[in-house]
């Protein structure tokens, strides 16, 4: 590894030092940094070629370098004629000024050690091409090592040299004498050049006159740096010491022969006998046959032994030979439309122009980055052609590597991202740009995209163009991956919504829409919920694709799995917007069922949502309350009912759904009552089975409480019989006929606690009248009255023979003149049984022991007013009396009745079977 390094060393220092020892002193390193060493050319690859960089502007140059120690080992006379042809061709390259010439940028330099002048960027010389590395540096650079030539390349390269030879021959009148692959150069560009004027010759007639070209001797004696090479020369300068412009044909010939052939030319000359050589290759060439030229291609054939005809007037002359078919190829002619552009007018150079994506395809990527690219980018100086030339460049950036499009687009396009004038040409080229934006997006560095690529984005968003802005929009979810966060967020956001909000299209409102819900899922949830959603309620149109795109954009927030739109939106916001939209008059049947569908979605969630929400809390509370039961056992429990409780009650919202909503803080004594009607089965078998792990809990020694006994006061008992008696005989002495005003005989009596009693009169009574009533206001009306229970109706006896049964402001008031006439009751009653009095009944009552039941849930305080009177109306009445709030047991004021007086018949019973099932 380290011999490794100490070689490369060594080679940069040898290089190093050759660059300074060749070029140190010289003039021309006053205006020109000379960089490495990248080719050779010239006669007899004398030249070196250096990299160079004018200080002043830094464009870069080719530094063409002739260091005179090549020349030691000749005499000083021999030096000086090599020196003089040297100067005499680059003088004459400088004087002369065509395309197809090599440009030069800086006159011959001439220094105590080397020869020095600028040209433009040069490749390489077009032997080194084929293979001819002498004079290059070591190693040989790998991009000379490994070029090769396309046939587009070489068919244009040859035709750029028969342009060139015809401007020599035609405008100049001057002959070449040494057109070889020595000098030919090949530019940065790849174009092909001419250079090496060295033993050019000018014609002696006026230019007017035929003109008329004298040479040269040869004289073996020279240098060879001194002579052309004799591989190229046409037969006449040798064997009859003349030339013209079929002379330089014939070493076109040879030319086009040696780039087929690997550098290799026709004949090999020995220079020590130079003439035999020639008047042996004249034999060769009266004889050419496809054997000798089977390395050219058979379009051209024909053409080169044209060319290498030893008559110098059968040569078809450079005009001729620009003409022929093997030049007609299309990559030719677009390469060579392109060096005529400066030529043409726009209107010409807009028609080749969007002819040219057509050809690009054909052409290999070498020679459209090194020819085509640079024509086109030079025309974006003209704004005119912007728009024409734009759609090209782009095709070339999408076939360059990234480095590539770095290096050589990239800076000519940032000056037209910010173009904006002539407004039409800038509109064509926002939607070029808008049209190759994943291009522009993938292959520019992230701060240039910041500074050029997007700001042209948001110009098309707020560009007068409706359809720029359709454009847009419709392209900007394509490449929205690309875009980073904070722009979308604070910058392309904002935009759309304001595009959508303040055009009068409808195109583009709907787009905006469109392009919103496609860039969806590159947000995040919270912004799409505090920005987007808010904004869809801003938008003033009603139209259906309006509304439909307002729906898409819900629909898709709502089921994407990153997004979503929590339960307290959908219920407050999203679904009462969304239902008013939904029955708008424009929409159709299909959009109002897509309405329907999004809006039962939202609501199902929500309903799932929150039931799974309740019930979590509903078994949270079912938990606390089986851990708080223990702190309630023994303890006496407040009757009292919450307000809440009471609402329910009153509006019968605790027995709606067969309990299902029964609030879980009821207290234990209310329960066991509302078990009787409310409870579901399943929940009266949780109920017993907490009762009994109650009990169990009650058992167990270290949790039992202490019982709590209370003595029941026994209240001195009222001889009750007696009151009856007076009681109907005030009844019998009434007059039937008697006739109030309505509001007396349908105001209450403030006395009507002795209406229990009169349920004893019979069986029939008790279960016909007041039973039945119970059970109505039970299941029919929240708030029953409960003078209904009084009220005549046809299923029950016509008590109208009965005097003042009507008045019920009459019943129970004492008639102390008249005695009591016990017929009617008698007629009313049937058969009499035996009569048990009621302080018996009451003295049998308080004999009595009282139910486990009670003892278990009624606490002992109100055990004792509701031991007779309560229980028995429950038993009578079923749930009617008990839920109802205003019904209250305390308005009963015999507390000592006794309980099997009231109790249900074996019909009432039967009648509440059949309605509870």
């Amino acid at each position: 590894m380290e011999s490794m390094l100490n070689k490369l060393k060594n080679t940069v220092t040898k290089v190093t030092a050759d660059v300074t020892s060749a070029v140190m002193g010289n003039p021309v390193t006053r205006e020109f940094e000379v960089g490495r060493h990248i080719a050779s050319g010239g006669p007899g690859l004398s030249w070196k070629i250096f990299n160079g960089i004018k200080k002043s502007t830094k464009q870069e140059v080719a530094v063409f370098v002739f260091d005179k120690k090549i020349i030691e080992k000749y005499q000083k006379f021999d030096k000086d004629q090599i020196i003089d042809s040297l100067k005499r061709g680059v003088q004459q390259l400088t004087r002369l000024r065509h395309p197809r010439l090599l440009t030069v940028q800086h006159p011959l330099e001439e220094s105590r050690d080397c020869l020095a002048f600028c040209t433009e960027p040069v490749f390489a010389s077009l032997s080194n091409v084929l293979g001819q590395w002498d004079n290059l540096p070591t190693p040989v650079p790998p991009e000379i090592k490994e070029h090769k030539l396309y046939d587009v390349e070489t068919k244009y390269g040859l035709l750029q040299i028969s342009e060139g030879l015809s401007f020599l021959h035609s405008s100049v009148k001057m002959v070449h004498g040494n057109l070889t692959p020595e000098n030919i150069i090949i530019n940065k560009s790849g174009a092909w050049k001419i250079m090496g004027f060295d033993f050019s010759i000018s014609s002696t007639n006026p230019s007017e006159q035929e003109p008329k070209y004298s040479c040269k001797e040869w004289d073996p004696n020279l240098p060879s740096l001194c002579l052309p090479n004799p591989e190229y020369l046409a037969p006449e300068y040798i064997l009859s010491v003349s030339c013209d412009a079929a002379s330089d044909m014939y070493s076109l010939g040879v030319v086009i022969y040696a780039v087929f052939n690997e550098g290799k030319p026709i004949f090999e000359v020995n220079k020590h006998d130079i003439f035999k050589s020639f008047s042996r290759q004249l034999d060769q060439l009266s004889r050419l046959n496809q054997n000798i030229l089977q390395k050219v291609p058979e379009e051209v054939f024909e053409h080169i032994k044209l060319l290498l005809n030893v008559t110098p007037t059968v040569r078809p002359d450079a005009d001729q030979m620009t003409k022929i078919p093997f030049f007609d190829d299309v990559g030719a002619m677009t390469l060579q439309y392109f060096d005529t552009l400066f030529q043409r007018d726009n209107l010409q150079k807009s028609q080749f122009y969007k002819g040219l994506p057509k050809v690009l395809p054909k052409l290999p990527k070498r020679v459209v980055v090194q020819r085509i690219l640079p024509a086109l980018t030079s025309e974006f100086v003209n704004p005119d052609m912007v728009p024409f030339v734009l759609p090209n460049v782009l095709f070339i950036a999408e076939e360059c590597t990234k480095e590539e499009y770095i290096k050589l687009i990239l800076p000519e396009l940032t000056p037209v991202f910010k173009q904006q004038e002539p407004i039409q040409a800038s509109n064509m080229i926002l939607l070029i740009f808008l049209q190759k934006m994943d291009l522009l997006l993938t292959k520019t560095p992230p701060e240039e995209i910041k500074n050029c690529v997007l700001p042209m984005v948001y110009r098309a968003l707020e560009a007068p163009s409706i359809q720029i802005q359709e454009l847009c929009l419709n392209i900007i979810p394509t490449f929205a991956n690309l875009i980073d966060y904070p722009s979308m967020k604070n910058s392309l956001i904002p935009r759309i919504k304001n595009a959508c909000l303040q055009t009068s299209s409808l195109a583009v409102r709907v787009n905006s829409l469109v392009c919103l819900g496609k860039i969806l899922e590159y947000l995040d949830k919270w912004y799409v919920i505090d920005e987007i959603l808010p904004f869809l309620q801003q938008i003033p149109s009603r139209e259906p694709a309006v509304l439909m795109g307002v729906l898409g954009i819900y629909k898709c927030t709502f089921t994407h799995k990153k997004l979503g739109i929590p339960k307290e939106q959908l219920a407050g916001k999203v679904i009462p917007h969304l239902i008013p939209l939904s029955i708008d008059n424009n929409l159709n049947l299909h959009q109002f069922s897509s309405y329907i569908s999004v809006v039962k979605d939202m609501l199902n969630r929500v309903e799932a949502e929150h039931k799974t929400k309740l019930e979590q809390l509903h078994l949270m509370q079912e938990q606390q309350k089986g851990m708080d039961l223990t702190n309630h056992i023994g303890k006496p429990e407040d009757t009292k009912t919450s307000p809440s409780d009471q609402i329910d009650k009153i509006f019968g919202t605790d027995s709606i759904g067969g309990g299902s909503d029964k609030k879980e803080n009821e207290s234990s004594i209310v329960a066991p009552k509302l078990s009787r009607v409310s409870l579901t089965l399943e929940e009266k078998q949780r109920l017993a089975k907490e009762q009994e792990q109650a009990q169990k809990l009650k058992n167990q020694q270290p949790l039992a409480p202490k019982n709590i006994t209370s003595t029941p006061t026994i209240k001195p008992t009222k001889d009750l019989t007696g009151t009856l008696l007076d009681n109907m005989s005030g009844l019998g002495n009434m007059s039937v006929g008697t006739s109030k005003p309505a509001s007396s005989q349908m105001a209450p009596n403030p006395s009507f606690t002795t209406l229990s009693p009169v349920g004893t009169m019979s069986n029939g009574f008790g279960s016909m009248g007041f039973q039945s009533s119970g059970i109505n206001m039970g299941l029919c009306n929240p708030t029953p009255n409960i003078y209904s229970s009084i009220a005549p109706t046809n299923s029950t006896p016509n008590f109208s023979s009965i005097s003042g049964l009507n008045q019920p402001g009459s019943i129970g008031m004492p008639q102390q003149n008249k005695p009591p006439d016990m017929s009617s009751l008698d007629s009313l009653f049937g058969p009499q049984k035996p009569k048990v009095s009621l302080n018996q009944m009451s003295q049998k009552q308080m004999q009595t022991a009282p139910s486990p039941w009670l003892n278990q849930f009624v606490p002992p305080q109100s055990s004792q007013s509701m031991a007779g009177a309560q229980p028995a109306l429950m038993g009578q009445t079923g749930f009617g009396i008990q839920a109802n709030p205003f019904f209250s047991p305390q308005n009963f004021s015999q507390p000592s009745m006794p309980k099997n007086t009231l109790k249900s018949s074996t019909s009432a019973n039967n009648d509440l079977k059949d309605l509870f099932g």
